[in-house]
């Protein structure tokens, strides 16, 4: 009889050597890369456009002094201008600086060309904003080396082919909220490594402020429950995190800061809105009612796509005079609605709000933006229509509610087809010479919402 007394390793060394390699990378505690794509509008358009490279840039909403930048090139920040700098500032700061209208569009489509590029390197588990999004390591990719190298193979796909003015920060950690910490921690094109053994080294050195989710206000609280530095942070009991946030997102802040990984909650939607800063000729009341009809449209348009109906309607707008603070800067109503994604019913509720303003405000007074907004929806399948096809006055009458389905399924057809705007209904705001096309109208991106391909055909 043979024995054979050579080790597990001897008879099959292969084997061994790739179970040891499972055994260190499912040890490593590396577990998210976080993309933070840099000054991200403005890199764009420097990209898109040779002439702006190496200069200061802000991009902005409407070119008008009175506006702010929503976003500011490298070349400007050392100038001290950043996203929110008044237009006017920026020009006393920097005045060469460089104003570029913003091209929502433009910008979402490099966002789908970031993905696609990110997607062939590792899968992108979340994205978080149109610059922002995380990654989940797996097998190997969570050993730093293997970390570090994927991260380098992004950077080098991103310059190759999408261009060298598309530079991102991406941050390494145990969970994907310390790997945007550690992606704001070096800018630009940084990439940073946060391991479990350094996090209170690293994370001491830095402010408050300096974490994501603490703005003026937590700030605020945490400084007047004693809290004044991120050491402090660090060690506040868990029960307290829950008094000073007002609930359990404080435990789970603490828990995130520590390493550990909180699974996300799943939200479904609750609302569609649009806004629009209005360029100073469209700021009569006459012309400010042409653009909100425009945005009730388009959000009427939206709903339908994406299968919803709508019980309520909301309309804000905010006066050029008055302090940003002042109980006079703004107005805003609601208006109750049967369930709705008719554009008829919509358009004719913002005719009822639009002439509550006209009786509460002088008409004379100058408005600087108007927002439109559709909340408390129900999915289709969870929503009784009106027996009687009503709506916001219309008349109760099912066949000429079908009718108007209808026409609204129609329109949304051909302005697809054919571009926004293609058919309206109504009149619509005159777009004056030298405004980008359909660029006071278009999708706006907002920091918690990137708008779908299809929204800029709407």
């Amino acid at each position: 009889m043979h024995i054979d007394l050579a080790t597990p390793a001897a008879r099959n060394p292969a084997a061994h050597a790739a179970a040891h390699d499972r055994a260190g990378w499912e040890a490593s505690p590396l577990g998210w890369l976080y993309l933070d794509l840099n000054s991200y509008f403005a890199s764009v358009e420097q990209q898109l456009q040779p002439r702006l490279r190496g200069r200061p840039v802000a991009v902005v909403p409407v070119m008008t002094d009175t506006t702010c930048a929503i976003a500011a090139s490298y070349e400007a920040k050392a100038f001290g201008i950043k996203t929110g700098t008044p237009i006017w500032e920026a020009k006393q700061k920097c005045p060469g600086i460089l104003l570029v209208p913003a091209r929502h569009d433009i910008y979402v489509e490099f966002h789908h060309r970031i993905l696609d590029e990110v997607d062939r390197h590792i899968p992108v588990e979340k994205v978080w904003s149109i610059d922002e999004m995380a990654c989940r390591l797996m097998g190997p990719q969570r050993l730093e080396a293997e970390a570090v190298a994927l991260a380098r193979r992004i950077k080098r796909g991103l310059a190759e082919n999408l261009g060298e003015y598309i530079r991102c920060s991406i941050g390494i950690a145990p969970n994907a909220y310390l790997a945007k910490v550690a992606s704001d921690m070096q800018k630009p094109d940084g990439l940073v490594v946060l391991r479990p053994e350094e996090l209170q080294d690293r994370l001491f050195r830095l402010h408050l402020r300096d974490l994501p989710g603490i703005g003026a206000n937590m700030e605020r609280r945490l400084n007047q429950a004693g809290i004044a530095s991120v050491e402090a942070l660090w060690h506040l009991p868990a029960h307290e995190a829950r008094r000073i946030w007002g609930g359990v997102g404080g435990e789970d802040f603490l828990a995130r800061l520590h390493g550990r990984q909180l699974q996300d909650v799943a939200q479904g939607r609750h609302s569609i809105s649009h806004s629009h800063v209005l360029p100073p000729d469209l700021r009569s009341f006459a012309s400010a009612e042409l653009v909100v009809r425009r945005l009730a449209a388009k959000a009427g348009s939206r709903v339908r796509r994406l299968g919803y109906f709508a019980r309520q309607l909301d309309v804000s707008v905010r006066f050029e005079d008055g302090g940003r603070h002042s109980q006079n800067a703004r107005w805003a109503d609601s208006f109750r609605l049967t369930e709705t994604q008719d554009n008829f019913v919509i358009l004719d509720a913002v005719g009822r709000l639009w002439r509550r303003l006209r009786q509460q405000e002088d008409t004379q007074r100058r408005l600087k933006k108007v927002g439109i907004a559709l909340h408390d929806l129900a999915p289709a399948n969870e929503t009784t229509l009106d027996l009687f096809g009503g709506g916001s006055g219309f008349e109760r009458d099912v066949a000429a509610a079908e009718t108007r389905a209808r026409l609204s399924a129609v329109l949304d057809g051909l302005n697809r087809k054919f571009g926004r705007d293609a058919v309206a209904l109504g009149q619509l705001p005159e777009q004056r010479p030298g405004q980008l096309e359909g660029g006071f109208m278009g999708a706006k991106i907002a920091f918690n919402r990137i708008p779908e391909r299809a929204e800029f055909k709407e």
